[in-house]
């Protein structure tokens, strides 16, 4: 799909907001039609299942043995809430705007080599800001009193979204609905701290993560699982995962540092290490 839109408030936020650290790229409109209207994926649940053979494929050629359903479920369940989760949080973060992500607001595109979203589109105008905002006044423009009420709106926008997801993706596979809305609390809280660290302020990361996260709220399976991680005259952040990738079942896989089925004492212990 190509989708182009005129000049906006946001289509500048983005164009300013520098993603090339992080593993997606952000834009305004779609250039080609190489993209995927959200909206058109989850009104074709097909669709998801040639995106797990797909990666069923990529993986049997990097791993021996039989490739599990629900590694690949996993997988596509995490790569797509991060659509909506990385691109309210880029937003969050470096322009303290929150725009709409209901589905027919985004598109994505998927890699040529491995098969997860390298790129995300937003595809409408309007956003909701702080009384400060440059763009006060302008008709896309929609202002609350302060930071938490603008959290609350990205909490609301973002569920929305991944409420419509899991209605889709939750018959293909055999995951149950708190697996499912994990995974939704999982992207969210990640991409709020990712997106603090790829913009050089993980401390204003874990800060939004707990503003947008203050505590286990509906349909969100916890509150920020962030937590810091004290040894050897640092201190580095990290977070137990709500819901699983399984990549463990991969032949030859390990548990990722933040799955659930890693002990607190492990996790802190790889954590340093590895930081």
């Amino acid at each position: 799909m190509t989708v182009r839109l005129a000049r906006s408030a946001l289509a500048d936020s983005l164009a300013s907001a520098d993603t090339s650290r992080g593993h997606v790229t952000v834009r305004f409109g779609t250039p080609d039609d190489s993209w995927r209207n959200c909206a058109g994926l989850l009104a074709d649940p097909a669709a998801f299942d040639r995106w797990r053979k797909d990666l069923a494929e990529w993986l049997n050629d990097r791993h021996d043995g039989n490739i599990p359903e629900r590694t690949t479920a996993g997988y596509v369940l995490a790569w797509y809430l991060q659509i909506p989760a990385y691109l309210g949080a880029i937003l969050f973060h470096t322009a303290r705007r929150v725009p709409w992500l209901r589905p027919a607001d985004l598109a994505f595109r998927l890699s040529g080599d491995r098969p997860h979203p390298d790129g995300i589109a937003l595809l409408s105008a309007g956003f909701v800001c702080l009384p400060d905002d440059p763009a006060v006044g302008t008709p896309e423009a929609t202002v609350v009193r302060d930071e938490a009420a603008l959290a609350g709106v990205l909490r609301a926008r973002y569920a929305g979204h991944a409420g419509e997801f899991v209605a889709a993706y939750g018959p293909t596979v055999r995951l149950g609905r708190h697996m499912l809305w994990g995974a939704a609390t999982d992207a969210l809280d990640s991409a709020l701290w990712n997106t603090g660290r790829m913009f050089g302020d993980e401390g204003a990361g874990v800060a939004q993560a707990a503003l947008v996260l203050p505590a286990r709220i509906e349909p969100f399976t916890s509150a920020s699982r962030l937590y810091p991680v004290h040894g050897e005259g640092r201190t580095v952040w990290t977070r137990r995962r709500e819901s699983c990738c399984f990549h463990f079942a991969l032949d030859g896989g390990t548990p990722c540092v933040t799955c659930p089925r890693v002990s607190a004492a492990e996790r802190e212990q790889r954590v340093l290490e590895q930081s």
